[in-house]
Order: C-alpha cells, then sequence, then structure tokens
C-alpha cells in the first residue's frame, strides 16, 4: 500500500508540473530594436493574460548566430528577414507553423505570401516591409548629386556616407554599384564587390545599426543608407532631409515572424502572431514602428496620406525595378562575411 501511495503521488506531482508548464503565462520575443510598440504589448497582456518578454537585436548575423549556438534558448518568437528564412528553415531552426491557429493570415496582401524563401509560408508570416535605399541632407546636398549609388562612389562625399552596420545590405549596394545582381553567388563577383567597398572607405562616415535616426535629425551625417521606416522618421522630425530611391534600384525586404524550434510557449507564440495579424493592432504597429504593413485590411485603415506616402509604399514603378534580398549558398554567405570581416578591419 505504501508503494501504490507513492507511486500515485509521483504521478499526482508529474501532472501538476505539466498543467503548469502548459498553462504559463510567458512570451519571450527576440526581434529588432524599437519594432514592437509597448502600447501593442500591454494590450496583448490585457487580453490573453501572458506576459511579453522582449529582447533585441543588431541584425540578422547576430539572431541567427545566438540560436545556431544555443538552438534551445529561450525564445518563442523571432522575426528573421526574408533572406535569412530559408537559411534558418534548411538549418531546422524553426518550427512548421500550423495555419488551422492563424486565422488572421487572411488579412494579409497575397504578394507578399507564398515568396521564394519560404514556399506556402510554412515557417514565417511576414510582419513588416520596406526598402533601403538614400537619405541625404538637400541643405547639404542636392537630390542630383546622390540620386544613383555610382554617384556615391565618385562624388566629393569623403567622410560624409553612414552606412548600414547589415553586411547583406552593404555588399548588395555594392552589387547595384557594379551593376549586378544583389542576390549574386559568383565568386569573382564578390571579390570585385570588396575591392569596390575598399575603394569607398574613405567615403564612409560610419557603419550604424537601425536605429540611428537622431544622427541624422541633428545633422551629424548628411548621407546615409537607411530604410525607409527610419527615413521617414528622421523627415518627420527634420524636414530638410530626402529619402531618394537610387537609379540602379533599392533594396526590398520583408521581416518576418517565426516560431523558434526550441520555443517553450508554441501556443502562446502563435496567439501572439495571430493577435498581431489583427487589422486594428497590425494598423497601430506600422504607424507606431514606421514600416509598411504587410496587412491589407490595416492599410485600408490608415490615414490616406499614408497610405499613399511614397516613402511607407513606394509606387509600384520603384517596386519592380528594386530587387528582393533572397537566400544564398552557406558558401556564398561565408564569402560575403569574409570579405565584410576584412572591409572592416581595413584589410
Amino acid at each position: 500500500m505504501r508503494k501504490l501511495f507513492l507511486i500515485l503521488c509521483g504521478l499526482w506531482l508529474v501532472m501538476i508540473s505539466t498543467t503548469g508548464l502548459a498553462q504559463e503565462k510567458i512570451l519571450n520575443i527576440y526581434t529588432w530594436a524599437s519594432y514592437m510598440p509597448a502600447t501593442v504589448l500591454k494590450e496583448f497582456t490585457q487580453e490573453t493574460g501572458i506576459t511579453v518578454r522582449y529582447s533585441t537585436f543588431d541584425n540578422n548575423q547576430q539572431l541567427y548566430t545566438k540560436l545556431k549556438a544555443d538552438p534551445n534558448i529561450d525564445y518563442d518568437i523571432v522575426m528573421p528577414t526574408n533572406y535569412i528564412v530559408t537559411r534558418m528553415t534548411d538549418e531546422g531552426m524553426l518550427k512548421k507553423l500550423d495555419h488551422s491557429k492563424l486565422p488572421n493570415m487572411q488579412y494579409l496582401e497575397p504578394s507578399l505570401l507564398n515568396r521564394d524563401y519560404d514556399p506556402g509560408n510554412q515557417y514565417s508570416l511576414p510582419y513588416l516591409w520596406g526598402t533601403t535605399a538614400l537619405l541625404v541632407n538637400t541643405k547639404v546636398y542636392s537630390v542630383n548629386q546622390v540620386d544613383s549609388w555610382k554617384k556615391l562612389w565618385h562624388g566629393d562625399f569623403e567622410g560624409q556616407v553612414a552606412m548600414s552596420d547589415a553586411a547583406r545590405d552593404v555588399i548588395s549596394a555594392a552589387f547595384l554599384y557594379l551593376g549586378y545582381s544583389i542576390n549574386d553567388q559568383n565568386p569573382e563577383h564578390i571579390k570585385e564587390a570588396y575591392l569596390a567597398l575598399k575603394q569607398f572607405m574613405p567615403n564612409i562616415q560610419s557603419f550604424v545599426s537601425d536605429g540611428s535616426q537622431q544622427m541624422y535629425v541633428n545633422e551629424d551625417a548628411n548621407i546615409g543608407m537607411l530604410g525607409s521606416g527610419d527615413a521617414l522618421s528622421v523627415i518627420k522630425e527634420n524636414p530638410s532631409y530626402q529619402y531618394i530611391y537610387p537609379k540602379e534600384g533599392a533594396i526590398i525586404w520583408i521581416d518576418n515572424m517565426a516560431i523558434a524550434r526550441g520555443a517553450k510557449h508554441t501556443e502562446n507564440a502563435y496567439q501572439f502572431m495571430n493577435f498581431v495579424m489583427r487589422p486594428d493592432i497590425a494598423k497601430e504597429i506600422s504607424l507606431t514602428v514606421g514600416y509598411a504593413s504587410p496587412n491589407r485590411a490595416a492599410k485600408a485603415l490608415m490615414p490616406k496620406d499614408m497610405q499613399n506616402n511614397p516613402i511607407l509604399y513606394p509606387p509600384k514603378s520603384i517596386l519592380q525595378h528594386g530587387q528582393i534580398e533572397s537566400a544564398v549558398s552557406t558558401k556564398t554567405n561565408a564569402l560575403y562575411l569574409k570579405y565584410w570581416e576584412l572591409l572592416k578591419l581595413g584589410g
């Protein structure tokens, strides 16, 4: 009887422990800085009782490296850019999504779904999207002086240009300058891009991460390679700046929501993903963060001046002329990073 009693007590403790884990009201998100309005997190907690713990990264390589180093790290939702989604999927770093738990997918813009980086959106769903192009202080330079990537190389801009701190973006700019695809995987072309960037280094003032708008607002930088949302934020505070789509084309990207392979609160993650795809919430996110929403129902709720803003929602001609960053092979990515490190070390 004593043995039976101990077994039953053990089973009871296991049941309590399992139930406790299932009911844990926590969600861990790993994303870009300033990418999730505090008001949205508060609304989600009020509606669901789930507490959100929020950590940030500076670039996709940092996200990838951290999850690769510890697959069981306690992150539930991660937000990779489109080109890194394929790599993370191929390496088993993301959970396959159950679309039946995400009914608000119906509001997403079809043209941003089923892209080649994640056919059928089996592992990711778009969260925000935008372009990377050029921002210029028109009090210092005319638009004509900086309306192409080529002019950045050949103009008199020594120590004037702030560049992205993302390897892929900077190498893409060099590819566009050289007339290549931003997804080029030819080793000779990659080396050529590195040499072009090495030649360009005297013009570079600094490499800056997302969230660097204040340096432009204060006019500490007069030319920069910048994401559309950050550019819009700068222009609102300092109208002397103008966002320019270079003649060779802009870089187009999509940031996505995905569930990490080691997620411990998967059901909470589904609740959150569905919550942020609700049109009123998606609208709030887009207007607060300043990037375009992939949610067509949310866009329809926005003020007309935002719906028609060419920085937030570029005209079709700009989108057709731009290029979307796609996944490259592991070998090519290693080559990108090798030359990126050499560039920053002055090699």
